[in-house]
């Protein structure tokens, strides 16, 4: 994503990208749908946005989980937020 889009992010759109970031159910593809930027996007706005230890315990759980990347994972969660 370049800066103009990353700009462009309210604090809410970064809180709720956050959020649903943390949700295991919901996929990288399903916030790419909502905000279009993309999973390295994400990687970068949970590493400024939250604690250190946070973000290593994050990406841990993240990179181990195949679900994050399954598409067979609906949008179910992501309609639940909305």
């Amino acid at each position: 994503m370049d800066k103009y889009k990353m700009k462009n992010l309210t604090s809410s759109d970064i809180d709720r990208i956050i959020a649903l970031a943390w949700e295991d159910e919901v996929p990288f593809r399903a916030i790419k749908f909502q905000y279009n930027i993309l999973e390295k996007d994400v990687i970068k706005i949970m590493r400024n946005n939250i604690k250190r230890s946070s973000f290593k315990m994050w990406r841990k759980r993240v990179t181990s989980r195949i679900s994050r990347k399954s598409d067979k994972i609906q949008y179910k969660s992501l309609k639940k937020l909305n």
